[in-house]
């Protein structure tokens, strides 16, 4: 499909990323982008059906939904959900997942420059400075705890385990 046609531009990516026998940064870029895509296409179906509007005599009038929009994970246009009992990284986006997976598999709190590496990226300073953001939002959200400044640890032990917070 050419990319002015409706799914053109995510058809290619998704063909590009079974066709290539590159692994590594493309592969990864690609799965990025087709998340990032999905979440899209999945908020902005949201967004509309709370938008759609009826007219009823000469005024638009908010249609009441007759079943809220579902969106599937229950992500919505907040990516990283607050975390909480019984939540699995699978419902975090791929780096965000990557990021929690690599800080709980470590014997102690990381900073961003030991994750970068880590998680396939180059440890150029744009990327450490990204992942130290995104770190950030973990903390905000309950995934991960910065006991000293610039140090990150698992906030919570993952289901199964022992459910105390991680020793730091």
């Amino acid at each position: 499909m050419p990319y002015g046609t409706r799914g053109g531009f995510v058809h290619e990516l998704r063909e590009r990323l079974l066709l290539s026998g590159e692994s590594g940064f493309f592969r990864r870029r690609v799965r990025e982008t087709w998340s990032r895509l999905r979440v899209t296409r999945e908020t902005v179906t949201q967004v509309t059906a709370e938008m759609s509007v009826r007219i009823t005599a000469g005024e638009l009038v908010p249609k009441e939904p007759a079943e809220p929009a579902r969106v599937p994970g229950g992500v919505g246009a907040i990516m990283v959900p607050h975390w909480r009992e019984g939540l699995s990284v699978d419902v975090l986006p791929d780096v965000y997942r990557d990021i929690v997976e690599v800080v709980a598999d470590a014997p102690g709190p990381m900073q961003a420059k030991q994750i970068v590496p880590r998680i396939g990226l180059p440890t150029a300073s744009a990327k450490i400075e990204g992942t130290r953001g995104k770190l950030k939002r973990l903390v905000e959200r309950g995934w991960l705890a910065e006991d000293e400044p610039g140090l990150f640890a698992l906030a919570h032990r993952a289901a199964g385990e022992t459910g105390e917070p991680a020793e730091r």
